[in-house]
């Protein structure tokens, strides 16, 4: 059975279960109970390190699953989603998860297609934590916004949470959102980032130059 096949399979069991924007869908540290498949809408990753700084993981939008690696894994949820838009999920109880998963002989995929997410995260994180503070922000505004097309592209994210994805401070990201937004590059207003030029972004992405 192919990736199609088990989401399909996965979205008619699961029950309707809707959510506004900024409410939380899974919770750090809780019990793995159930699954989210994530039909419509975006929602961000958030993990809360024992110091209590706050990292931003990822950006997630339609067709994916949420909670399904403390399911396989047995563990309590390893980060926080919220709803960075209103979203239209499906929830699945964990034990009825993994029995279609495994029905479906899909269990080792799921878990090896989390991992790699996973390690795709880490590799971002370490590559981006040496350039200077620029590239790092145009690379995560990339990075960060789910969807496609050259048009305007709402970020969905304010200075705070771009900051906690790349380890920079609130003000720094503010200073090179202004030099982007000087440039016509993105646009801004409280807790909201749109990208009005994604081609020069990507070619700023590529030069890794700072956006000056």
């Amino acid at each position: 059975m192919d990736s199609m096949d088990v989401w399909e399979l996965l979205a008619e069991a699961g029950a309707e279960r809707r959510f506004g924007a900024g409410d939380v869908l899974l919770r750090q540290g809780d019990p793995a109970s159930h699954v989210l498949l994530l039909m419509a809408g975006r929602v961000k990753a958030l993990l809360t390190l024992p110091d209590g700084e706050v990292l931003l993981l990822a950006v997630r939008g339609p067709g994916e699953l949420l909670g399904e690696i403390a399911v396989l894994g047995g563990d309590g949820r390893s980060a926080t989603v919220i709803a960075v838009d209103p979203c239209v999920t499906r929830v699945l109880a964990a034990g009825r998860f993994r029995s279609l998963v495994r029905s479906a002989g899909a269990e080792d995929e799921l878990l090896r297609r989390a991992m790699r997410r996973l390690r795709e995260g880490e590799a971002w994180r370490a590559e981006t934590a040496a350039l200077p503070a620029g590239p790092r922000v145009v690379r995560a505004l990339l990075r960060l916004a789910v969807a496609g097309g050259n048009g305007p592209l709402d970020v969905g994210l304010g200075q705070l949470e771009i900051g906690q994805a790349v380890g920079l401070s609130r003000g720094v990201v503010a200073a090179e959102l202004a030099r982007l937004r000087e440039q016509g590059v993105v646009s801004t207003e409280r807790g909201r980032t749109v990208i009005t030029d994604l081609p020069r972004l990507r070619a700023l992405a590529a030069s890794g130059r700072r956006s000056v």
